[in-house]
């Protein structure tokens, strides 16, 4: 019962720290449920990708009922990211039993994330644009949703901490705009990694589906606290968390633990 009280409330902590920073709870629930709770890492990847499609389908809800979603990319996005995350996840099918590959590549993504949250934190802002949709050609588009898709396929994340950025960095999108269409984008790619993982036996459905909720309600929260709390402030310190927990990932296959 304790287990599966610590379970709802890192799902909470997730929602709260991804409605704040736009990207997601995976990045919160991956790390925990393999360091924290001893998770394989296959089984980490599989639970976090599943409880990601209870968050995704919320978030995309509210932002659609604000009109945060630009309906053309996030077709777009979906329908190659779908391809893109079949491809990936019969490639997490060779990779399952080795480990230290995967460490290694969500080692490198994580770094991504903490590079890219210092950065921004530093900063203290990553723009802001006025506008409706996301500027771009389908093809631009659907070659960056297939290649986000592929990660998701392998390693269970991609949503928030990628195709934020990429939307915002790559396309010229308005945020608000960004972090709609994301969310409504990456349902599919979730759905489909997510099958994948539950057929293959990687998916712990119970921790699945309490970090779901508590990322869901999270999610509620941290939307409201944005305009509160100084969310430069965060990005930076959880910058540094995550470039710990980069760490983690890359030097476990070393055998160096941290």
């Amino acid at each position: 019962m304790m287990q599966e009280l610590v379970l709802l409330i890192v799902g909470l902590l997730g929602g709260i720290i991804g409605g704040l920073l736009g990207t997601g709870g995976c990045v919160i629930m991956l790390p925990a449920l393999a360091f924290l709770f001893g998770y394989q890492l296959p089984i980490a990847i599989g639970t976090t990708i599943t409880a990601v499609i209870i968050t995704a389908t919320s978030g995309a809800i509210g932002h659609i009922r604000i009109g945060n979603v630009d309906y053309g990319t996030a077709k777009v996005v979906a329908i190659s990211g779908a391809i893109g995350a079949f491809i990936g996840s019969l490639i997490f099918i060779l990779l399952a039993g080795n480990i230290s590959i995967l460490s290694l590549i969500l080692g490198l993504a994580f770094l991504y994330v903490a590079v890219r949250m210092v950065y921004e934190g530093l900063r203290r802002s990553i723009g802001a644009k006025d506008g409706k949709e996301i500027p771009g050609s389908s093809k631009k588009k659907g070659i960056l949703g297939f290649l986000i898709g592929i990660l998701t396929g392998i390693v269970g994340l991609g949503g928030g901490y990628a195709l934020v950025p990429s939307f915002i960095y790559l396309l010229g999108s308005p945020v608000k705009i960004a972090v709609g269409t994301s969310l409504a984008s990456f349902i599919s790619m979730a759905l489909v990694s997510g099958a994948f993982k539950l057929i293959q036996g990687y998916v712990d459905v119970i921790a699945a589906l309490l970090l779901g909720i508590g990322t869901a309600v999270g999610a509620q929260i941290g939307a409201r606290l944005v305009a509160r709390v100084p969310a430069w402030v965060i990005k930076i310190l959880f910058g540094l968390v995550f470039l710990y927990v980069s760490l983690k990932f890359i030097l476990l296959p070393f055998g160096i633990r941290i």
